[in-house]
């Protein structure tokens, strides 16, 4: 058994990391919790880096981060109010934060990531698979979507020393992002989701979207596992592509980790029967929305491939405490509230209609615009149209591309359906519409802010208790 000394995230050590890279150092030693691009996350102790963007420049906030307890910054030039901190200047803070994560990443000692990526829920996944692993194992994954070339250098120089496993989401926009991300954590385990046509725009085609996701099984060690949704083809395709162990997860016959009779219960979570290992067992999941049942099928998939047994898996998932995205509310007037305003893409919207659709009582929605889909955009908001009329009773759309979910649920037999020119109008149309037993969804991308509709209705409505 080592009895080497635990690494230390301080002054020296972040000098030796930097190495050529450090143009000079001011200030006291000290040492460091984690590191924060923004000085309104401050905490006692952080590591502030000043990160220059097109509309933003780290060093003007620099000054703040210290009087808010930070105890050194990673700076490109002096920045006066930052004297009493430990300073750090380069030519590049970002590649400098990222020389330094991966140097942390390489200093803790028995540390394994576990790698999660694919078009939607990488975050609910992360968060199931954290709590499953944390039936054995130390484990840390950061609550925040830490995923690409500037939050995953954030989530490794959190992680602290004596971590068994950690979880990180890792993101792309096209190809090469993620193979770059798994050179900075070397993942063990990696999960894929499935994978659609988000960041089509950029990626240019779902082909390109599928070999980014692939770029991590790929990067997988030969002693590694790739557990890959047997039910997406995309995904399933993948098992050719990695020298890792194969598990396949999803409802197919031929899943190693499957689930059977899935069953809905609203708002109060979802039933299914986990079948793996040679053993089955009826489960109750306290997550809203049965179609959740992949990315836990996704993260007990991790679980198994990490030694734990089935006992083990068996109670974490019936004790689940993590917080999806999706937020299900009780507002005042019997109103019952889907809040799911953090993104949106066609999987995502199916989903929450589909978890609409559960739910007892009159059913209404504001659907706003899905973004960064290209080519793909009009049919694919054509197609949500589609699936609202099957499921609402009243329908307010806002944004560009949301109009032809308007148009769509109306040409498919909805009425009422009203395309709103702004956000701004949508509280009001909504306030006037709802009803004491009704369910409202409001889902749209991130963009749009519809979570400034949510604190309309909530203040309008009150939150029950």
């Amino acid at each position: 058994m080592s009895t080497a000394a635990p690494p230390v995230l301080d002054a020296g050590f972040v000098a030796r990391a930097l190495g050529g890279a450090l143009r000079e150092r001011r200030g006291p030693d000290a040492a460091f919790m984690r590191a924060v691009i923004d000085s309104r996350l401050v905490e006692p102790g952080d590591l502030f880096v000043a990160l220059q963007g097109e509309r933003s420049d780290g060093h003007r906030h620099a000054a703040a981060a210290v009087a808010a307890g930070a105890r050194g910054c990673l700076l490109a030039r002096a920045v006066p109010g930052t004297e009493s901190a430990a300073c750090f200047f380069t030519d590049d803070p970002l590649a400098a934060l990222q020389r330094l994560a991966v140097a942390w990443r390489d200093a803790l000692p028995g540390l394994e990531v576990v790698g999660v990526t694919g078009s939607v829920g990488k975050t609910t996944t992360k968060n199931i698979a954290a709590a499953l692993l944390a039936a054995r194992r130390r484990v840390q994954a950061t609550p925040l979507n830490y995923n690409n070339e500037i939050g995953v250098p954030l989530c490794l120089l959190e992680l602290r020393p004596g971590t068994e496993r950690a979880v990180i989401e890792h993101a792309m926009y096209t190809t090469g992002e993620i193979a770059l991300l798994c050179t900075w954590t070397r993942p063990r385990i990696g999960i894929v989701l499935s994978v659609g046509p988000v960041h089509l725009e950029r990626a240019g085609s779902l082909e390109a979207i599928v070999r980014a996701k692939r770029e991590l099984v790929e990067a997988l060690p030969a002693e590694g596992h790739a557990a890959l949704n047997a039910d997406d083809p995309n995904v399933r395709g993948m098992a050719s592509h990695t020298r890792a162990r194969v598990w396949l997860y999803g409802s197919a016959a031929d899943a190693e980790v499957r689930a059977s009779d899935a069953e809905s219960h609203g708002a109060a979570g979802f039933a299914f029967t986990l079948h793996a290992l040679g053993e089955s067992r009826r489960l109750r999941v306290a997550l809203p929305g049965v179609h959740l049942v992949s990315n836990v099928l996704g993260a007990a998939t991790a679980a198994f491939a990490d030694g734990l047994h089935f006992d083990e898996v068996a109670r974490a998932i019936e004790t689940l405490d993590v917080a999806p995205r999706l937020r299900v509310a009780r507002l005042g007037g019997g109103v019952t509230l889907i809040d799911d305003t953090y993104n949106a893409q066609p999987a995502s919207m199916r989903a929450a209609l589909e978890l609409l659709a559960e739910m007892p009582g009159r059913r209404l929605a504001l659907l706003g615009d899905m973004r960064e889909l290209g080519a793909e955009s009009v049919p694919a908001h054509a197609e949500v149209g589609r699936q609202a009329a099957a499921v609402l009773d009243a329908l307010f759309t806002v944004g560009e591309f949301a109009a032809g979910i308007a148009e769509s649920a109306r040409a498919n037999g909805l009425e009422p359906v009203e395309h709103l020119r702004g956000k701004e109008r949508a509280a009001a149309a909504l306030l006037a519409t709802l009803r004491a037993g009704d369910v409202v969804l409001v889902k749209g991308s991130h963009a749009l802010g519809l979570e400034s509709v949510i604190a309309e209705l909530e203040r309008a409505l009150g939150v029950a208790p």
